[in-house]
């Protein structure tokens, strides 16, 4: 299976879940994003990373590349494997020189390793177009006044009373107003009905 190169793009505090992050990746070559929610601690350990921040003890993920690095062991790619009930799952690709072992590993953890060894960020096709989210140039956020008023909180069966081509509109509006969880909610639906 052909590879994507995702890169981070941003990571935004989720409205409706408290204590979690929406992660958001772009593929390198394309518009589409794909927005993974995660925990607080996990965000923490991602955020350190990009603003490269110096802690005075190690972190998890820091004493996880010490470690890797004692004993010869390089981080090469991580790759975004699976996307299963709203879950994503991924694999660290690692090396000893000699054999190239796959480990199991939770998504945002897998991207919190990738950061301390600079190493790729891969997914697959079947997954960008199962759980991306396709973001045109043209698409700008909505205006206040152009926005209407919705509640802060949706029902979880809001969305079925909709047609087809009205989820896709919300999409759109949800990913031009960096709304990405909403933007997932809405995906999910509309993947619900295929």
């Amino acid at each position: 299976m052909e590879k994507i190169r995702l890169e981070i793009v941003g990571m935004s505090y989720s409205q409706s879940q408290s204590g979690a992050y929406a992660l958001i990746l772009s593929e390198r070559e394309g518009k589409r994003r794909l927005p993974i929610i995660i925990g607080g601690f996990e965000a923490q350990a991602i955020a350190i990373e990009l603003e490269k921040i110096k802690t005075p003890r190690p972190l998890t993920h820091d004493l996880f590349r010490s470690f890797s690095e004692a004993f010869n062991v390089v981080l090469s790619e991580v790759i975004i494997n699976r996307f299963s009930e709203g879950v994503f799952y991924a694999l660290l690709i690692c090396s000893d020189g000699k054999k190239v072992r796959e480990i199991d590993s939770r998504t945002s953890d897998a991207i919190a390793l990738a950061l301390r060894f600079n190493c790729p960020i891969y997914t697959y096709e079947s997954i960008m177009a199962t759980a991306g989210i396709v973001m045109d140039e043209e698409n700008e956020p909505a205006t206040p006044e152009e926005t209407p008023e919705e509640p802060e909180h949706e029902p979880a069966d809001i969305f079925s009373d909709l047609t087809l081509e009205e989820l896709q509109e919300m999409l759109l509006n949800a990913v031009a107003g960096e709304e990405y969880e909403k933007a997932s909610k809405i995906r999910d639906e509309i993947n619900r009905r295929k």
